[in-house]
């Protein structure tokens, strides 16, 4: 399946529990998009956490045609609630597939609710990313509980799950089906649909029943 295929909505925002691997998976989604060909902008609106922000591989995003879209330089190593104003010109534009990289959990994800009004009249989708090896969401309830609070404190319901297990250099193939599993127990839960299942591209063979959504790690650690 390809990835305008698999993601053939005009904007795709991306939320889950902190450490999910949501800024990995936006920035892999919205190099794919431009690879196949689609004007394609990213949206950094994590004013949460300081770390992993998709705004690290600016020169690799627009080296590779995906306009970034994130709060300004001045304030690039600051954990503040600053919004790019640009994200009004992604909104309206309807010509640009938007990614838009969303804060970790609840209070992450507190910032949708602001452009909500404006969203709503988009062609839209909002995926949970899972991740199997997070302690504090490893459990199935403890995964919906957190997705059903993102989505009140939104205003936007969930459409799409991304299993996005993963530890790291460690991941190896089987993690990634047990993360499967708790997306497959969360989508039971919920009765939201698994989306796909991401991977790094070693697992392709591997993994080929899952028809993996590839990816390469681009984001590095803080200590990196």
């Amino acid at each position: 399946m390809t990835v305008l295929e698999r993601f053939p909505h005009r904007l795709t925002l991306v939320t889950g529990h902190y450490g999910t691997g949501k800024t990995e998976f936006s920035v892999n989604l919205a190099l794919a998009l431009a690879e196949a060909g689609e004007r394609t902008a990213l949206a950094d609106l994590d004013i949460v956490n300081p770390y992993f922000r998709s705004r690290e591989r600016r020169e690799l995003l627009e080296a590779a045609g995906v306009r970034l879209i994130a709060t300004s330089q001045a304030l690039a190593d600051a954990d503040v609630p600053a919004l790019p104003a640009e994200l009004h010109a992604l909104l309206e534009d309807r010509t640009v597939r938007g990614v838009l990289d969303i804060g970790g959990d609840p209070s992450g994800a507190r910032v949708l609710a602001r452009y909500r009004p404006r969203i709503v009249k988009e062609d839209y989708r909002l995926l949970y990313v899972v991740n199997a090896a997070r302690p504090e969401v490893r459990t199935a309830e403890r995964s919906a509980e957190v997705l059903r609070a993102i989505e009140t404190v939104t205003g936007l319901a969930c459409t799409g799950l991304v299993n996005n297990t993963h530890l790291c250099g460690e991941t190896t193939a089987e993690d990634i089906r047990e993360g499967a599993a708790l997306a497959e127990e969360v989508s039971r839960l919920t009765g939201i649909p698994v989306a796909c299942h991401a991977a790094e591209s070693r697992f392709r063979e591997a993994l080929k029943d899952l028809d993996p959504f590839p990816m390469e790690i681009r984001m590095k650690k803080p200590w990196e």
